[in-house]
């Protein structure tokens, strides 16, 4: 994989990782550069498919960018994160050689990314959602993380 070619007006990824399904419908993530893999391994084990978390991510993540505090601190039990408008560090808890300081802008690009990559998943329509099935899973979160937060939502109208 080659780093994505510059286009006008347009912020190059500073972070070449893309993303997939395994044969068990899991997210998996390839990087060039394996100063990545604590922030890949991240995202495919904490945020997995979970739309809610990904949306957590998101606004913390535009918090820090606009010198903010985070709304609430990371909470997990694989990785300990910190958000901060100076960067983003992730250490594995289980895997202590696993982690990574990263910039805010690094991990806002690969969050916006994943979310692409969240919502571009066709749907587990074998599953029953109790909260708003009329709606595409994501939308449903959207709205749910909205009322949680009782804020709209700091990408609504971005990436959704």
């Amino acid at each position: 994989m080659g780093a994505a070619a510059p286009v006008p007006g347009k912020a190059v990824l500073s972070a070449d990782i893309t993303f997939a399904l395994d044969q068990f419908g899991l997210p998996v993530y390839e990087a060039d550069d394996p100063r990545y893999e604590a922030l890949g391994v991240w995202l495919i084990t904490d945020v997995s498919r979970s739309f809610l978390v990904c949306l957590d991510g998101l606004a913390m993540v535009d918090d820090v960018s606009h010198g903010q505090p985070p709304f609430e601190e990371w909470s997990s039990d694989k990785f300990d994160v910190t958000f901060g408008s100076d960067g983003v560090s992730m250490r594995n808890q289980w895997l202590e050689y696993q982690h990574g300081e990263y910039t805010v802008t690094e991990v806002r690009e690969v969050l916006e990314r994943y979310w692409g990559f969240l919502v571009s998943v066709p749907e587990r329509t074998h599953l029953i959602r109790e909260y708003r099935p009329d709606l595409p899973e994501w939308q449903a979160a959207l709205l749910r993380w909205e009322e949680r937060w009782g804020r709209p939502h700091p990408y609504r109208g971005r990436l959704f």
